[in-house]
């Protein structure tokens, strides 16, 4: 009987040790929805920031930092994009797994081609970061750059689980692969079109897609608009018909609207991350169908 309950006990040991999941932190949204693609059901995944918030300026929360303590790995997007409010909670948090340099320090921008590097750092020019324009994630050639990261880190941390998690890479892959020929297709017709975004936060989604993006209803990145900056947005708009304004979900629109008013232009509101608008809740292949049928038909009113 004895031997028989150690044996037990012993199997009931080993069930829950393979059965035990990776505890992932990410910072927003869409990092948090390529985890999951890549994890699925073995891990378990907490996000940091909610969709609708401005990822520069997220509430420091301290049930952050009880999250980030118990944390096995933490996904950021490595171009400090976080840098304002998650160092002291990473310090706070005491936990080695996750610290600069730990093996459960996820940095997703490995291997992405950074755009906007700049020469040198000067604070006047806005809210500006070294590492170059951290909103990289809207162009799917990224995404999937950040999805074998996560795979190749999640491997790492959970051998056990590394078949899983290369399957997983390779079917989302290959789901990316099929939906950017699609999203080129449906975004052609309009490619060299002048495009406005209020913040500088599309760099690498008009790039991918072939749009111009060269003015801001932000003065400087970070920088609120101006009556004196907007008029001059509004003249140039005309000279470049440009007919399309983006405005991230987190921003205020009514300047938007307002410029909009005066060039008959449409505003677009878009986002970076899944779920903050309605629609988007599937994941980022949900997010990216909606960013590019919302340009698409934004587009095709101007056109028609």
């Amino acid at each position: 009987m004895k031997q028989k309950f150690v044996f037990l006990f012993a199997l009931g040991c080993s069930c829950a040790i393979a059965q035990a999941k990776l505890n992932v932190v990410a910072t927003t949204a869409d990092l948090a929805a390529i985890a999951h693609e890549i994890g699925a059901d073995h891990v378990e995944l907490v996000t940091l920031a909610r969709p609708t918030e401005d990822p520069h300026f997220v509430d420091p929360k301290p049930s952050f930092i009880v999250k980030l303590n118990r944390a096995d790995a933490l996904i950021q997007g490595g171009a400090e994009l976080e840098i304002g409010w998650l160092p002291p909670l990473v310090q706070g948090a005491r936990n080695s797994k996750i610290a600069p340099g730990g093996a459960g320090d996820i940095r997703a921008n490995v291997g992405v081609q950074m755009l906007e590097i700049p020469s040198q750092l000067d604070r006047s020019k806005g809210d500006i970061h070294a590492a170059g324009n951290p909103h990289y994630l809207v162009d799917p050639v990224n995404a999937k750059i950040v999805a074998r990261n996560i795979a190749d880190a999640f491997a790492k941390l959970d051998p056990g689980a590394a078949p899983a998690y290369k399957a997983n890479f390779e079917r989302f892959a290959a789901t990316l692969d099929k939906k950017l020929t699609e999203w080129l297709q449906k975004l052609a017709p309009c490619k060299g079109e002048c495009v406005v975004a209020y913040h500088n936060s599309w760099t690498y989604f008009a790039d991918r897609f072939g749009f111009k993006i060269n003015l801001f209803l932000e003065p400087k990145p970070g920088i609120p608009p101006t009556p004196a900056h907007l008029a001059d947005v509004i003249s140039r708009m005309k000279e470049q018909h440009a007919h399309i304004i983006l405005v991230d979900f987190y921003l205020d629109s009514r300047t938007a609207e307002t410029v909009a008013s005066r060039t008959g232009a449409t505003v677009v509101p878009v986002s970076q991350f899944p779920g903050a608008i309605k629609g988007t809740e599937g994941g980022y292949i949900a997010l990216m169908d909606y960013l590019v049928d919302a340009l698409t038909k934004a587009f095709a009113g101007h056109k028609s």
